[in-house]
């Protein structure tokens, strides 16, 4: 394998975001490179007059001592595709395709990065505020720094206080009233050692005259495994409420937070930049390559003349290893958007039932079947498809997620994984709350539309798209 084709694979398997930063680093290393930013270079800088330019092309294609023929004559394996008629403007788009109009509207709150207040940050800035002793202040910062992201305290106060007892002289039962200073603080429920002790201080923030706060109290205090059971029966009799009575009482529980520390995020957004854009025109789906992700290159005509010119000195020599190098890096690019542009055509032409009716018409497909099609090897399709999205009318979507498995049907046909997956969540969302549908029952409403699935595939797929078992699906009329 030639350093070229390594070169290529390797620029092949990159996503959008890493291949900014390899062309950056060859900007930065290779003089015979350059950004292309439309602007027509300075004549008496490059020499590069017409009758200039036609004589030194004429002396170079007459010189047969270049080591430029022989590089020129190199060429890339069938899997990588190249333009034969290769010149020294690299444009990072193909020019028969044009970015739609509306490609170039972006909203400007959507390029803003920033990473909000963390939790502990939250947690510290009133701790600050706080009125305390400098013992307790050790104390409260040792039982901040176990309080977890969701705004849980990940251990026993015990342990708290034996690691504590090290360096100061207390007892638990003083760590214990530092907690309770703790859970005071902003958001509601912070320090709880468990869900029950966390539903119990939101519910002990409310006012004393809100509906139903009284019998909330109770049934999260007295009768909390059944709630978690949801055996609304049972609590009915237990606390004498009617159905209707009961259904308030829940309401005003589920308004409260499990998670009191999941609305704090100390992380940037990670922002994927789409390599292709899919939009309908003229009743047909088009994919256009994102000219806007990567740079325009060209090779500088000041340094290019200047190999053609000069003879076999050090210098030239290190000019002339630059320029191939150059000339290889921009064929690599641009094979590497043929490649990515021919894929997405194909995935998108065997996909189109999707763009136009959304995940239920979704197609099962595999890498083989469009390394077939554009005729390049499966391994060339996996790198393609890897860390690569288009933009398209129904969301952003990596080019893998348009493979699935597949199940047969009654006509013989197949049904993909995704339209399972798709069928399922809009059967559960359709379900009646007070008798949710088991995946028993999920997969007969299946085997009537001629979808042979079993009942462990339902449960399967359900679970990879987050949904709660029917039994904890369940919810009063």
């Amino acid at each position: 394998m030639t350093p070229q084709l390594q070169q290529a694979i390797r620029l092949l398997q990159l996503s959008t975001l890493e291949l900014q930063t390899e062309i950056q680093g060859v900007l930065d290393s290779n003089p015979m490179l350059e950004q292309d930013d439309g602007d027509s270079q300075d004549p008496r800088d490059t020499e590069d007059s017409s009758e200039q330019r036609e004589a030194n092309d004429e002396a170079g294609s007459k010189n047969d001592d270049s080591p430029l023929t022989e590089a020129n004559n190199d060429t890339m394996p069938d899997d990588l595709p190249v333009d034969s008629n290769w010149d020294d403007i690299y444009d990072a788009g193909i020019t028969s395709y044009s970015a739609p109009e509306t490609s170039d509207k972006r909203d400007i709150y959507e390029t803003i990065t920033g990473s909000g207040e963390s939790l502990h940050d939250h947690l510290y800035w009133q701790l600050g505020l706080a009125s305390m002793s400098e013992t307790d202040r050790i104390i409260a910062h040792s039982l901040i720094d176990a309080i977890d992201d969701d705004g849980y305290l990940t251990q026993p106060l015990e342990e708290i206080h034996r690691n504590l007892s090290k360096e100061l002289e207390t007892d638990i039962d003083e760590v214990e009233a530092v907690l309770h200073r703790i859970q005071q603080f902003d958001p509601l429920g912070i320090g709880a050692r468990d869900l029950h002790e966390n539903l119990e201080l939101q519910l002990g923030q409310f006012d004393p005259g809100t509906p139903w706060l009284k019998e909330a109290k109770i049934l999260v205090r007295d009768h909390f495994k059944l709630l978690g059971n949801r055996d609304y029966t049972q609590l009915s009799r237990r606390m004498g409420l009617t159905t209707d009575d009961l259904q308030h009482v829940l309401h005003l529980i589920q308004s409260l937070n499990p998670r009191p520390g999941s609305s704090f995020n100390n992380t940037e957004p990670e922002y994927i930049v789409p390599d292709v854009f899919v939009y309908k025109h003229n009743d047909k789906w088009r994919v256009e390559l994102n000219t806007d992700a990567i740079p325009r290159l060209r090779i500088n005509a000041l340094y290019a003349n200047m190999v053609k010119r000069a003879n076999n000195s050090k210098d030239n020599t290190y000019l002339r290893d630059n320029l191939q190098e150059a000339r290889w890096f921009l064929k690599s690019l641009q094979s590497r958007h043929e490649t990515l542009l021919k894929v997405a055509n194909s995935i998108v032409m065997r996909q189109h039932k999707f763009f136009d009716y959304g995940e239920e018409a979704m197609k099962p497909m595999v890498l083989r079947s469009i390394a077939e099609e554009v005729e390049m090897h499966e391994s060339t399709i996996s790198r393609v498809t890897t860390r690569k999205y288009m933009h398209t009318p129904r969301g952003i979507y990596e080019f893998k997620y348009f493979f699935s498995s597949h199940v047969s049907t009654d006509s013989g046909g197949e049904c993909s994984a995704t339209a399972i997956r798709a069928i399922i969540k809009k059967l559960i969302a359709a379900e009646n709350p007070v008798k949710p549908l088991s995946d028993s029952k999920m997969a007969n409403i299946l085997a009537e539309q001629g979808i042979k699935v079993a009942r462990r595939t339902i449960a399967k797929y359900r679970e990879s798209l987050s949904i709660s078992p029917s039994n904890e699906r369940k919810r009063l009329a």
